[in-house]
């Protein structure tokens, strides 16, 4: 008898470590994998501007859990100041990202943010943006996300 609940154990060890076992092989994305949509009004965890592409990487950031996506933002694109409920951390893969905290936008404030910078947008605190030429950043968090405008008339996905 203790031979069989032990063979029941170790299938039910087996079966609980495969899973883990396949999430722990990890995930490969490589800059021809990401398939832009032609969708361009962002997606939860943007801003909701129009003129943003966005592509999950991983997770979802709809839901609870860690998350990366991958934002692609037109050129010439404007955004409010707004936050976001979770905290972020993000780099900036091409482009130059004009980027800054605050309540309002404030185009003398922006800071010129080069491919390769590091940035992080925490929980709750007002930020804003600006692009001049076609910028990639990613994004990760630890969903939900949400998006708050300072201003509800700026929020782009009331219009």
């Amino acid at each position: 008898m203790f031979s069989n609940i032990g063979a029941l154990v170790a299938i039910a060890v087996v079966a609980m470590l495969a899973p883990a076992a396949q999430a722990q092989q990890g995930t490969i994305v490589t800059p021809a994998d990401v398939k832009w949509p032609a969708n361009t009004t962002g997606g939860v965890g943007t801003s909701g501007a129009s003129g943003i592409q966005t592509v999950v990487l991983a997770g979802n950031p709809a839901e609870p859990g860690l998350y990366t996506i991958r934002l692609k933002a037109a050129p010439g694109m404007k955004i409010q100041a707004h936050s976001h409920r979770d905290h972020r951390s993000a780099i900036v893969v091409s482009g130059t990202w004009y980027f800054a905290y605050g309540k309002q936008f404030d185009e003398k404030a922006l800071k010129a943010l080069p491919a390769g910078t590091f940035y992080t947008e925490p929980g709750g605190v007002d930020h804003f943006a600006m692009t001049k030429d076609e910028v990639v950043i990613q994004i990760t968090g630890y969903g939900p996300s949400s998006t708050t405008y300072v201003d509800a008339a700026n929020d782009p996905t009331r219009r």
